[in-house]
């Protein structure tokens, strides 16, 4: 089996690249053309808002990752929109059996923030194409390089007091890179997995605020959060920026999409791919120790 992962030298690609690469033949798609760090595996720069750079790299492919995000430019829904459709159009002219879609949690509310509803919009146009599509969907992926973790960690250790909104107290159920990788390698190839959409989240439900709380003391800190009822989108997207690595364009979409509980509905995947889940503690105390 052939697999193309596009997308290969992101966060989540870095890690799945190699996991995928155990049993099978794997293709590392990027717009740079390099391959994640300590593979062997064949890589190709293509783009997937260039329709002909993607048909290429899916020849003779029989999976494909798509693992593309264009959050930071300050079109990425429109950007998103062309790449899918690029990629289901030559998904199809390439013979490919399936697609894997990495989505977000929470997108099937009606009040969707920009940045979970261009995530639901990607997977429509997924579902709208001829090749079957398996998405799945999760929340804050916990991991060093994960945007939404790094925020956090960046907080902890550089506010005692925090001025946070009311965002803090939304639920969501953070799961571990690994479990991540897991449950998208184990779906390749699989029958029973065409078609189908699965909410994928780790073993607890957290608050943000939670979150926050639990990495400081793994920091061996106690971070004060003084929760306000006012504090727009965009003034918190200033305010990360300010005082963590992630700069105001990734940050205000990530900052709007925290009004959704993003907890899983479904927990379907866990019965087709049964795992001991990582709990959240053991999954930052090891992507602290990465740094």
């Amino acid at each position: 089996m052939r697999i193309a992962v596009l997308g290969a030298t992101g966060f989540v690609g870095r890690a799945l690249v190699p996991a995928l690469a155990e049993h099978a033949d794997v293709v590392a798609v990027s717009r740079s053309g390099d391959a994640p760090e300590g593979t062997a595996v064949r890589s190709v720069a293509a783009d997937a808002t260039n329709a002909a750079t993607i048909r290429r790299a899916l020849d003779g492919v029989d999976v494909v990752y798509y693992l593309v995000h264009a959050l930071g430019a300050s079109d990425f829904d429109e950007i998103d929109r062309r790449a899918a459709t690029n990629v289901a159009s030559a998904a199809e002219d390439a013979g490919v059996s399936q697609i894997v879609f990495l989505g977000g949690l929470g997108d099937d509310a009606p009040d969707l923030s920009p940045h979970l509803r261009s995530r639901a919009e990607t997977a429509k146009v997924f579902v709208a194409g001829a090749v079957p599509v398996t998405i799945l969907r999760a929340a804050v992926v916990v991991g060093r390089g994960s945007a939404g973790f790094e925020t956090i960690v960046a907080l902890v250790d550089r506010l005692p007091v925090m001025i946070a909104p009311r965002w803090v107290k939304t639920p969501t159920q953070p799961i571990a890179l690994a479990d991540v990788v897991m449950y998208l390698a184990g779906v390749a190839g699989r029958s029973d997995t065409l078609a189908e959409t699965f909410d994928v989240g780790g073993p607890e439900v957290l608050t943000y605020r939670e979150m926050i709380e639990r990495v400081g003391r793994l920091r061996g800190r106690s971070p004060r959060i003084v929760e306000v009822p006012v504090l727009s989108p965009r003034l918190s997207s200033y305010w990360l920026h300010l005082v963590t690595p992630v700069r105001a364009g990734v940050a205000r979409p990530l900052v709007e999409g925290l009004r959704n509980p993003t907890v899983a509905r479904d927990e379907r995947i866990r019965t087709l791919l049964p795992r001991d889940l990582i709990p959240f503690d053991v999954a930052a105390r090891d992507a602290l120790a990465d740094n």
